[in-house]
């Protein structure tokens, strides 16, 4: 039987905070080594994957600016939650002998790298996972954003969006039956729709340069690697 042939060389996977928490918050251990095993999959298929970690399992800003922390100070704070979230995937990562590096956005040089370009390709042409912590160190930009900025920045074929649900729909199918699916939809469909795939800075920023978003569910084991290698699986978000 042949190899499998990857549909991509090179992806951005984002993670939303929550899928690190489990069933309450803060980082469950199972989740996180979970994860971890399905990114191994893809990186030991040849394929370099970078990841952007949300922290909304830690902190939620918005929820604590509509209680009166400033925005720009709530921001921080969620960035610090990423970076928590960041190096407990990277210890998972390499308790299962998956070489990663952390680089974030806010210089923290005892426990990270701080976010250099070329150096994060340069560790994606070595077969490691770079997972990029911190946002992209500015308050009102949200982990969407950076992980389309990072994308393009490291020459990713495309973005991985992981969430709880197998793809786009026009509502939220836990709670409105008879929601419908897009299979496939088109940048500015989604602007119009006002569909809650990524915030519009991110979404635009990827119609500017191309960059196509696959919605998939990563609750199933190997789904990471199933779209890595070119399965139908989820929504396409292109031009």
């Amino acid at each position: 039987m042949p190899p499998e042939t990857p549909r991509f060389s090179r992806v951005l996977l984002k993670i939303s905070g929550e899928a690190f928490s489990g069933e309450e918050t803060g980082v469950d251990v199972e989740m996180t080594r979970a994860i971890a095993a399905q990114i191994g999959e893809v990186s030991r298929c040849g394929v370099s994957i970078a990841v952007v970690v949300g922290g909304g399992n830690i902190w939620r800003g918005k929820v604590h600016e509509r209680a009166g922390v400033d925005r720009a100070t709530a921001d921080y704070m969620g960035m610090l939650a990423t970076v928590i979230n960041a190096l407990a995937l990277q210890d998972a990562l390499e308790r299962l002998e998956v070489p990663s590096r952390v680089q974030t956005a806010i210089a923290m040089h005892q426990i990270a790298e701080p976010y250099i370009r070329r150096r994060a390709i340069r560790h994606l042409e070595k077969g490691r996972v770079v997972i990029f912590a911190a946002g992209t160190g500015n308050p009102y930009f949200t982990t969407d954003t950076t992980a389309a900025l990072r994308a393009v920045e490291v020459g990713a074929d495309a973005i991985l969006k992981a969430t709880k649900v197998d793809g786009i729909y026009d509502a939220d199918p836990m709670k409105v039956d008879g929601a419908k699916k897009f299979n496939h939809i088109s940048y500015m469909d989604v602007l119009k729709l006002g569909l809650k795939v990524m915030d519009s800075t991110a979404i635009s920023l990827c119609k500017d340069n191309n960059l196509p978003i696959i919605v998939f569910n990563l609750n199933q084991h190997g789904n990471i690697r199933r779209v890595v290698l070119g399965e139908k699986i989820g929504s396409t978000v292109s031009a």
